[in-house]
C-alpha cells in the first residue's frame, strides 16, 4: 500500500527552478559529455537522407535530378560544416567524393532488387520490391552510410542507419561490409555489426543476428575498440531465421546454409549445413486425458 505523498514547502516557481537547473546543468555525467561533444541536428540528417533514397530509388527525369543533386550537395556541405572535432578534408571535397558514388550505389541497388525478385517467390515484379520490400529501403541507406563511413565522416553515417531501423526494424551499421546481390527476406529484426563482412550472393532471413561475443579488454579492464568483433559472411550463403552467428574469427564459409534459430561462434567450412534438432513435441486432442506433468496456464 502506497503512503500519501508527503507536501513540498517549495513554491512551484522554486521547483520549476530546480528543474531548470537540473536539466541544463553542466557536470561531468554523460549527458553532459555528450552536449559538449556536440552533434548534429537529426532531423535535419534524416530528411536529407530520405532524399537521397528518394532520388536513387525513384527519380528518374534528368532536369530533376540535375536540380535535385546540386541541392542535396548543398545540403551535405551543410550538414559536414556543422559537425563537430573536424574532418579529414573539406565539407565541399568530401561532398563531391560523395557525388561520385551514387552512379555505383545505384548499380548496386538494382542488383540487390533483382535478387530480391530471384529469391522471393511471393514477389510479383520488380516495382512491388521498390516500394513494398523495407529491406531494401534499409539497405539502401545502409549502403549511402556506408560511403560517407568509408570518407570518414563522423556521426552523419550513424543516425542514418539509426533511422532505417527506426523506420524498417533492420540494424545496419554502416562500417559493415556488405557485397553484391544482397537480399533480406522480411527483415524484421535483423542486426549486423559494425566490423561484419559479407560476400556477394548472401540472403538473410528475419532475426539474424551477426554480432560479437564478449569484448577483449586491455591490461586496466578497459574495452579495446577497433578490432574485428562480427563474422565473416562468404557469397552464396543463407542463413534462416532467428540464426545467431557471433564473433570476429568466425567464418561462414562459401555455399553453406545456416538453419533457423542456430546458435554459431565457430566457423565452418564451405558448402555446409548447419541446423538444429526440431524440438520435441506432443499433440493432445480433446478425448485424451491430460497429462499431469504438463503446465496448465490461460491466456
Amino acid at each position: 500500500m502506497s503512503s500519501e505523498p508527503k507536501p513540498d514547502p517549495r513554491t512551484p516557481q522554486d521547483v520549476l527552478d530546480a528543474a531548470i537547473e537540473a536539466l541544463a546543468g553542466d557536470g561531468d555525467d554523460a549527458l553532459a559529455k555528450a552536449a559538449a561533444e556536440g552533434f548534429p541536428d537529426p532531423g535535419g540528417v534524416i530528411a536529407w537522407t530520405d532524399r537521397v533514397r528518394n532520388v536513387l530509388l525513384h527519380q528518374r527525369d534528368p532536369f530533376a535530378l540535375r536540380s535535385e543533386l546540386a541541392t542535396l550537395v548543398d545540403h551535405l556541405v551543410t550538414l559536414l560544416e556543422a559537425l563537430p572535432g573536424g574532418l579529414p578534408c573539406s565539407a565541399e571535397e568530401i561532398s563531391r567524393c560523395f557525388l561520385q558514388t551514387l552512379p555505383g550505389i545505384r548499380a548496386q541497388l538494382a542488383e540487390d532488387v533483382e535478387a530480391a525478385y530471384e529469391g522471393d517467390p511471393a514477389a510479383t515484379g520488380y516495382a512491388e520490391i521498390l516500394v513494398a520490400y523495407p529491406s531494401l529501403h534499409a539497405v539502401t541507406i545502409y549502403r549511402v552510410a556506408h560511403e560517407l563511413h568509408r570518407l570518414k565522416v563522423p556521426l552523419l553515417p550513424r543516425i542514418m542507419t539509426e533511422h532505417a531501423h527506426a523506420a524498417y526494424g533492420i540494424d545496419i551499421h554502416p562500417g559493415a561490409k556488405i557485397g553484391r546481390r544482397f537480399f533480406i527476406d522480411h527483415g524484421t529484426g535483423v542486426v549486423i555489426g559494425g566490423t561484419t563482412e559479407i560476400g556477394e550472393c548472401v540472403k538473410l532471413y528475419q532475426g539474424v543476428t551477426l554480432g560479437a561475443l564478449s569484448f577483449a579488454r586491455d591490461a586496466d579492464g578497459r574495452m579495446i575498440r577497433g578490432e574485428k568483433r562480427h563474422p565473416t559472411i562468404e557469397d552464396e550463403v543463407t542463413i534462416y531465421a532467428g540464426a545467431t552467428i557471433l564473433g570476429g574469427d568466425t567464418v561462414i564459409g562459401r555455399g553453406s546454409i545456416i538453419g533457423g534459430n542456430v546458435w554459431l561462434h565457430e566457423s565452418i567450412p564451405p558448402h555446409t549445413r548447419v541446423q538444429i534438432k526440431p524440438p520435441a513435441q506432443r499433440v493432445q486432442t480433446g478425448e485424451e486425458e491430460d497429462d499431469e506433468a504438463q503446465l496448465h496456464w490461460d491466456i
